[in-house]
């Protein structure tokens, strides 16, 4: 049975393409079918050419199959990626050899339930479901609940709630922690809120988040998933968040500690550590 491996790029990036058709010829010297539309036949693994939106991307197409992604950076910091452009050829051998692990990444369920209607909208992401207001110049006023108990109400920019794959993303601009990945979480982070009592939260992964956009609110919410699906969000709806039944997969060539990663990918200064060479 032929071994079949999805090439996924950046859409409106040319040398996205030009990469794509490089790595296609080298999958076939390799014994590899390339496919750049998913069909009905099975996947040994998806190539993501691109930075880590291209990898949210690939994961809305892979979700549902459970397609190991493997993340070649093309863009800025790819913290999601296992390797980088200038290293494409060692990451074609290693797919070939399956020199690889692959690594089960948590995910969220959304859940929009509207005032008035009761209708009810789902949506899920990787990274993060961000409460938003639609208006930018205007607050959006909102309760929050953990676990079907209120916890406090404000005013602010939004919320965000992330897994620990999204702790670096969205989350962590906003304050919040970096969890790491092995760790089984949910956060909570509010951002420009104006209260006294707002902080990041880290909850269980059995917990169930919660956020109302209350009716005294000056501003209509929305609820988007990974900055790419957006979920309606009007006066009076009731968003609850939840670790999600199916998580994405990522092939890891690179299964060290997620330290090293954090390191690198943020370029941390670790000078003086353990006796290491400090800079004077």
């Amino acid at each position: 049975m032929s071994r079949r491996v999805l090439i996924l790029t950046h859409p409106t990036r040319a040398e996205a393409g030009q990469m794509a058709d490089h790595v296609a010829v080298e999958l076939l010297q390799r014994g590899l079918e390339p496919v750049t539309e998913i069909d009905d036949g099975e996947f040994e693994l998806a190539m993501v050419l691109g930075g880590d939106g291209s990898i949210l991307h690939a994961a809305e197409t892979t979700l549902e199959r459970g397609i190991p992604i493997v993340g070649v950076n093309m863009g800025h910091v790819g913290f999601l990626a296992e390797g980088e452009v200038e290293h494409i050829s060692d990451v074609v051998r290693r797919a070939a050899e399956r020199d690889y692990e692959v690594e089960e990444r948590m995910t969220l369920e959304v859940t929009v339930e509207h005032p008035e209607s009761g209708r009810v909208e789902r949506g899920w992401a990787l990274n993060e479901a961000t409460v938003e207001k639609v208006e930018r110049s205007r607050m959006i006023d909102v309760a929050i609940g953990i676990d079907g108990l209120g916890v406090s109400s404000f005013g602010c920019d939004a919320v965000v709630m992330s897994t620990p794959t999204g702790s670096t993303a969205y989350a962590f601009s906003g304050g919040g922690p970096v969890v790491w990945p092995d760790v089984e979480a949910l956060l909570l982070v509010p951002i420009s809120a104006h209260a006294l009592f707002a902080r990041p939260m880290v909850v269980g992964p059995d917990s169930v988040l919660a956020v109302e956009i209350l009716h005294r609110s000056s501003a209509a919410g929305e609820v988007w998933c990974d900055g790419r699906r957006v979920l309606d969000a009007p006066l009076g709806s009731h968003i609850e968040v939840r670790k999600g039944t199916k998580p994405v997969r990522l092939a890891r060539l690179n299964p060290g500690p997620f330290t090293d990663r954090l390191v690198r990918k943020f370029n941390l200064p670790v000078t003086g550590w353990r006796g290491g060479p400090e800079k004077r």
